[in-house]
């Protein structure tokens, strides 16, 4: 089977690492891929969010499988094209996509299918923002109701805050989708769609914000760690059964069925998990953790889903342990990132517990340089979460990068016990 991977992020490397594990694949190529894809397979040019340049590109090379792990070329239709043209897809219909390109869309699918989630309304008119706001707190969640890469939301205690959010995202001609807020720690469940076939892998946790403690801005993600020892057995039977099920049923129903990775992004409350996301494609940097501990072949996995023959397979099998994945980030970000700084220290060695996985890379003149706001991902693994922690810190230690900067506590307060349901 030969696969192209389309995407240049460090969940892109993830799935590019995971796929040449599989005996089946006998070809793997990258676009546009980065400079740590670059080492593992076959890397090309493309405009990824172009359906016609992606399924050029995809007949040009033979692929028989095309996996697409951005947001943006699923909700432009980039899947229907590939499809269209007799290639398998894993990734998709912009109709299904939808889920994750509209927020209001994907409330009105939750209400139709009966999924607990966040009071919410759209407001479309700085008219209308105070007078919504004061139906909302003391926690408000204001957030973009398109495509925002993680940072378009706003989780505070201050109205003057919320409201300066919901004003610069009105000015930019944005929607505003206001949410009641949700307690309870948050999990992360990726599950394989395949129509009204769902099969869960393991849940894991992402950390939002920039800072150690959870603090300052949300930004695309900052590390997470799988699986969750404070979070119930059953509880994963819960959510497929009582969310990701009804949900993809729903779809099916509305005639665009889900064919790819459905995310749902929930708050686990004192009344059982409630939807607090949907996103319409591997999650970024969860799927780092995840793929670490991933026994079974992902070339079949994700073959079977896009060919709707994902019931035949075998549920997929882990590794015993945990995996631990740490953001590194560059100066500034989330904000406007400092790039083209040289980047030390990721070569691998034979003592290696960890994986260096690229995200915001280029080679420059020779030199391994930033070139993106989240530039790394460091992937560590162990016999638990300490152990996987342990090994993913002491992989950081030799990696240098001016100004750079990372959370010193992804996954600590599970190590600790500081979370429970």
């Amino acid at each position: 089977m030969r696969v192209l991977v389309i995407g240049s992020g460090a969940r892109e490397h993830a799935l590019v690492l995971a796929l040449r594990k599989d005996p089946a694949v006998t070809a793997l190529f990258a676009a546009p891929g980065n400079a740590g894809i670059a080492q593992h397979a076959e890397v090309r040019a493309v405009e990824a969010s172009s359906g016609p340049s992606v399924v050029a590109l995809a007949q040009e090379l033979g692929a028989d499988l095309v996996v697409i792990g951005p947001e943006v070329p699923l909700v432009l239709g980039v899947a229907d094209a590939v499809r269209a043209a007799g290639i398998a897809c894993f990734g998709p219909s912009a109709a299904a996509a939808r889920i994750e390109g509209s927020k209001a869309f994907a409330k009105d699918v939750m209400a139709a299918a009966g999924v607990r989630t966040a009071h919410s309304e759209i407001v479309d008119t700085p008219a209308d923002l105070d007078a919504a706001l004061d139906r909302f707190g003391p926690t408000w969640v204001v957030k973009d109701d398109g495509l925002a890469a993680g940072k378009g939301v706003v989780v505070t205690a201050d109205r003057s805050a919320a409201r300066d959010h919901g004003a610069e995202l009105l000015e930019q001609g944005h929607p505003v989708l206001l949410e009641s807020f949700l307690d309870g720690p948050e999990v992360s469940l990726f599950c394989l769609v395949d129509g009204e076939t769902v099969v869960p892998l393991l849940p894991a946790q992402d950390h939002k914000r920039v800072g150690d403690g959870d603090t300052g801005p949300n930004t695309g993600g900052m590390g997470a760690y799988t699986p969750l020892p404070w979070l119930p057995a059953a509880t994963v039977d819960v959510i497929v059964d009582e969310v990701v099920k009804p949900v993809a049923a729903e779809l099916v129903r509305r005639g665009s069925g889900f064919s790819g990775l459905l995310y749902a992004g929930l708050a686990i409350g004192a009344q059982g998990p409630a939807v607090v996301e949907f996103n319409c494609r591997f999650g970024d940097p969860e799927t780092q953790a995840v793929l670490a501990l991933l026994e079974s072949p992902l070339g079949e996995l994700l073959n079977a889903t896009a060919t709707g023959t994902l019931a035949q397979v075998a549920p997929p099998r882990w590794q015993d342990g945990a995996a631990v994945t740490v953001v590194i980030a560059a100066e500034n970000y989330p904000g406007r990132p400092r790039i083209g700084d040289v980047i030390s220290g990721t070569e691998d060695t034979v003592q290696d517990e960890a994986a260096v996985l690229h995200a915001g890379t280029e080679l420059r003149d020779g030199s391994l340089v930033s070139a993106g706001g989240r530039v790394l991902s460091v992937v560590g693994a162990g016999a638990d979460l300490a152990a996987a922690r342990a090994n993913a810190y002491a992989r950081i230690a030799r990696i240098k990068l001016t100004g750079s900067h990372f959370r010193t506590d992804i996954g600590l307060a599970a190590v600790e016990s500081r979370i429970s349901v």
